[in-house]
C-alpha cells in the first residue's frame, strides 16, 4: 500500500538498545518492564497492546530525536519481546484508528503551527489538510487523553 506520508516509528536501533540494556537512550533513566495495562502502542511496531497479557516497557524518549535539535523527553512504551518495525509507507496503523488521537503539526526549528483532536478515525482528511500548510513539516501523533507520543508522520519524497 503507498501513501502520501511516511508514518515514522521509533527506530530499531533505539528499541534494541532499550530492550537490551534497560535504560533509556541518550538518557540512561532506567527503562520498566510491566503487563499492559494500557493500550498503549508499542512506538515501534505501532500495534496496541493485549492488556493483562504482552509484557511492555516503559522508557524516557525525545519524539524529537534526529529532527530537531531541542529535545522534548517523555514516557513512551514498547514491547518487552521484539518485533518488526512498522513499515513507513503502509499508511496511517489500523490499531490506531480506533483511537482518541491529537495531531500536532510543526514547522521547521519545532515551531508548532496547528493542533486538532481526531476521534473519528479521519486522520488523512486531517492531514491533508495540515500538510497543505507550506509552513508545515511534519506531525507528531499523541494519544488525545495520556497526551504521549505516538508516531511522526512526513510527507512522503
Amino acid at each position: 500500500m503507498s501513501s502520501s506520508y511516511r508514518f515514522i516509528a521509533i527506530p530499531t536501533s533505539v528499541a534494541d538498545t532499550v530492550r537490551s540494556t534497560l535504560t533509556a537512550p541518550r538518557y540512561g533513566h532506567p527503562a520498566h518492564v510491566e503487563i499492559a495495562r494500557g493500550h498503549g502502542p508499542c512506538r515501534h511496531c505501532l500495534r496496541t497492546f493485549h492488556v493483562g497479557e504482552e509484557e511492555r516497557i516503559l522508557f524516557t524518549y525525545d519524539a524529537f530525536d534526529a529532527v530537531e535539535a531541542l529535545p522534548q523527553p517523555g514516557p513512551v512504551f514498547i514491547h518487552a519481546e521484539p518485533c518488526p518495525r512498522y513499515h513507513e509507507g503502509a499508511g496511517f496503523p489500523d490499531d490506531l484508528r480506533r483511537h482518541a488521537l491529537t495531531l500536532v503539526a510543526f514547522g521547521r526549528g519545532r515551531a508548532h503551527r496547528a493542533e486538532v483532536h481526531v476521534t473519528d478515525g479521519e486522520i488523512e482528511t486531517v492531514l491533508a489538510s495540515l500538510f497543505a500548510r507550506s509552513d508545515v513539516a511534519y506531525v507528531h501523533v499523541r494519544d488525545l487523553k495520556a497526551g504521549c507520543y505516538d508516531l511522526r508522520v512526513e510527507r512522503a519524497p
